[in-house]
């Protein structure tokens, strides 16, 4: 084949918004009998925020799919004020946190003690008896459903919902430096061995019509704190492909990273997932943060 059905093209926009990797699209559309180079710019092309010219260079594996991503990312999205600037530390009222590493494209952050190891196991016997399977957010609709690519049990405690949970949502606030109320209520998921999340963008792609709902209650989330709240005996790294970055779960370590600037653009750099756990459990704590107040 030498160009593209309409069929194909909301099959691309329809798993590329439930996260499905690239690289996978291409392979599915290869064995159907597309010419591969027709196939890589037609995913890269319908990726939110990738802007594939139509003279870029032929690309032929993974790898250079994975470098024009990084290029292409580059050119378009304006890192200017994008996320937090920190030193090699942060002190939130005593509360001493150290800054482990730092990547500027993406906008990403590693810190160490975020929690203490009496408040991680604190948040996990609180939520033992909430769990329920976690759900993604349909593209179409913007309804809550259960996907094959996220195989995690989870539940949410909302703002301040307690005193112990005030004093987190405090802290977290404070060194994602932006109000409580722009935050969504922490949400803590557990992956038994083999639970995973496939890549995916915690942003909501402004062009799919499930996002516009979402948007709506306080505009685009800007940035995600992923909190580790136990040490993971074999798998579970929260991994970002398209940078080539790996981070190892350790109890009261967490990442972060920003993805959306002023202009409202949103870094596809961002691209993220968990990978499978291979021995134990794994236990994480989120926080989005959003543009505005959210309701």
């Amino acid at each position: 084949m030498n160009q593209v059905p309409p069929e194909w093209v909301k099959w691309i926009d329809e798993n590329i918004a439930r996260g499905v990797p690239q690289q996978n699209l291409i392979d599915t559309m290869t064995q159907h009998r597309f010419d591969r180079t027709l196939a890589m710019h037609a995913v890269l092309s319908r990726t939110p925020g990738y802007l594939v010219q139509r003279q870029a260079p032929v690309i032929s594996t993974a790898a250079s799919v994975a470098t024009d991503a990084r290029r292409a990312a580059a050119d378009q999205f304006d890192y200017t004020g994008v996320g937090i600037e920190v030193g090699n530390t942060v002190d939130i009222d005593g509360h001493r946190i150290p800054v482990l590493m730092k990547v500027d494209k993406p906008r990403v952050i590693l810190f160490g003690n975020v929690l203490t190891r009496d408040e991680c196991e604190q948040l996990i016997e609180m939520s033992k008896s909430r769990l329920s399977r976690s759900t993604t957010v349909d593209d179409q609709t913007g309804k809550a459903e259960h996907h094959e690519h996220r195989t995690s049990h989870g539940t949410f405690f909302a703002l301040n919902e307690n005193p112990f949970i005030a004093g987190l949502d405090q802290r977290i606030a404070r060194l994602m430096q932006l109000p409580v109320a722009n935050g969504e209520g922490l949400q803590i998921l557990n992956y038994r061995i083999g639970g995973e999340y496939k890549p995916h963008y915690d942003y909501f792609p402004p062009q799919l019509p499930g996002s516009a709902p979402h948007i709506a209650r306080g505009g685009q989330r800007v940035a995600t704190l992923v909190i580790y709240l136990n040490d993971v005996e074999e798998g579970g790294e929260t991994i970002f492909p398209n940078i080539d970055l790996k981070v190892v779960p350790l109890r009261g370590c967490a990442v972060y990273f920003a993805y959306t600037n002023a202009r409202d653009q949103v870094d596809p750099l961002t691209y993220h997932g968990g990978n499978p756990v291979t021995k134990g459990e794994k236990w994480i704590a989120t926080k989005w943060m959003r543009q505005r107040e959210y309701r």
